[in-house]
């Protein structure tokens, strides 16, 4: 395909997005939830053939893995029947259809003048071009999410998952039909050609997604005008602090970091407070080592280690010295980053020195340190004994998420449907004439300004 070419194939995806979207604006919001029930339907008829189209993919992923040109986490985040994945990707369309509409809520509401009502309303987005790498549910995930709360969709997967991608989405497109909503509702395209035509496309697209990489990320960031929304790195860290219960350490961070190595979520850095480097860091590098976690430790952790009673076989192979540069990596495998630090205020200020914002826990029994980490780690999520696993837009209740966003916008950490709608402002005069601004200012009318308790607009 030609450059041109690309450029007016992507133009034409963006125009029937655009129209789409327009249509779907004046279709009841009980439309959408039937689109999610027969998509679900769809799929679930089409699941042999599905995870079979998976399983080609993971196999020439397996190759890629073997050469040397493809991440193992990589690998892992593209099979789609891995344990329960495919049963909670068709639960989370279910639980997106059943979640309230997100759209034609009242937000604000006042009386500028005797017959003349404003309403802040909430509404969707208009078109997003979502790029993700690797986990082919995500184009189901983002369908319902785009979907539900009334956007139009355009998706493109990683070269790895296409032969999943595209039938996962002529089921959603099969589910469309049946429906009143266009099928060009939600589209995928292939070619990174398309994708670099589309980011210059700001007349059509409103919204770009990227969910991946750093180098995706920021590339992607680099080179469009249209708002993004994501994040770049998932750097989470646990800080183990000096009133931290052994038990409650072992469980939580060995969940953090065995329980899916390559999701952003997952533990990479863990902070130790220095009373406890005899007593309950050796306790947790022990259950950690018994996960054949590799440890990457500063030069005092490191030591603590070496003078264990019973040390585990493995910790030869597997305790190694840190480096600088380590407490800046994505490990995305098991390897965990390990440094110890003299207090929590030195604990937050290294988070947010070497952290991106995503999710960071503190393991601790003093309510005033929960409070003080919580209040004092700039991420979007900041958790007290819990796993930063939990970071997670199905596990927060939104049924699934269309990714975690770490910037200042008006969504951030795990976007579900909320984060998928802004609001428009709509205004009614009930006086036979009409409201002109011309009848209010010094010398006349005076604007009330009193509120209007309302949970929809009423016209």
């Amino acid at each position: 395909m030609t450059a041109q070419s690309s450029n007016t194939n992507a133009e034409t995806i963006a125009q029937v997005a655009k129209q789409a979207f327009e249509t779907s604006q004046l279709l009841a919001p009980s439309e959408r939830i039937n689109a999610l029930h027969s998509i679900r339907s769809e799929l679930e008829s089409r699941r042999d053939a599905i995870l079979a189209a998976n399983r080609e993919d993971l196999k020439v992923a397996q190759a890629e893995v073997d050469a040397g040109r493809m991440s193992k986490s990589l690998l892992a985040r593209l099979d789609l029947g891995r344990g329960d994945k495919w049963d909670s990707m068709l639960q989370g369309v279910l639980d997106v259809a059943s979640l309230p509409d997100p759209t034609g809520t009242v937000l604000y509401a006042t009386e500028l003048d005797d017959g003349l009502e404003l309403y802040r309303v909430s509404c969707p987005i208009g078109v997003l071009l979502v790029i993700f790498e690797a986990r082919p549910e995500v184009v189901v995930n983002i369908a319902a999410l785009a979907i539900k709360s009334g956007n139009a969709a355009i998706l493109k997967g990683g070269k790895e998952s296409n032969r999943t991608a595209k039938l996962l989405s002529e089921a959603i497109q099969a589910g469309l039909a049946n429906t009143d909503i266009p099928t060009t509702y939600i589209q995928t395209i292939e070619t990174r050609a398309e994708v670099s035509s589309l980011l210059a496309m700001d007349q059509y697209i409103d919204l770009v997604i990227p969910r991946g990489s750093k180098e995706l990320v920021k590339n992607i960031q680099h080179n469009t005008r249209i708002s993004v929304m994501g994040h770049a790195d998932g750097l989470c860290s646990i800080y183990l602090d000096e009133s931290a219960d052994v038990e409650k350490a072992k469980r939580v961070v060995v969940d953090a970091k065995i329980d899916y190595p390559s999701a952003c979520n997952a533990l990479e850095t863990l902070i130790v407070h220095e009373s406890l480097l005899k007593t309950v860091w050796p306790e947790v590098a022990r259950a950690l080592l018994a996960a054949k976690v590799e440890l990457l430790c500063d030069e005092i952790t490191l030591k603590a280690l070496s003078s264990m009673q019973n040390p585990p076989q493995n910790l030869p192979t597997l305790v190694k010295p840190s480096e600088p540069s380590t407490y800046d990596i994505e490990h995305l495998s098991l390897t965990l980053s390990v440094i110890v630090l003299p207090s929590l205020q030195s604990a937050i200020k290294f988070i947010n020195q070497h952290g991106s914002g995503h999710t960071d826990a503190i393991i601790t029994e003093s309510d005033t340190s929960a409070s003080t980490f919580c209040r004092g780690v700039d991420s979007a999520s900041t958790f007290v004994n819990a796993s930063t696993r939990f970071a997670d837009g199905f596990r927060y209740g939104y049924g699934t998420e269309v990714g975690i966003s770490t910037g200042r916008i008006h969504a951030r950490g795990p976007v579900g449907l909320e984060g998928l709608v802004i609001y428009k402002y709509m205004m009614k005069s009930r006086d036979k004439a009409g409201h002109i601004v011309g009848e209010f200012g010094s010398g006349k009318k005076s604007y009330k300004h009193q509120r209007i308790e309302a949970s929809f607009v009423p016209f």
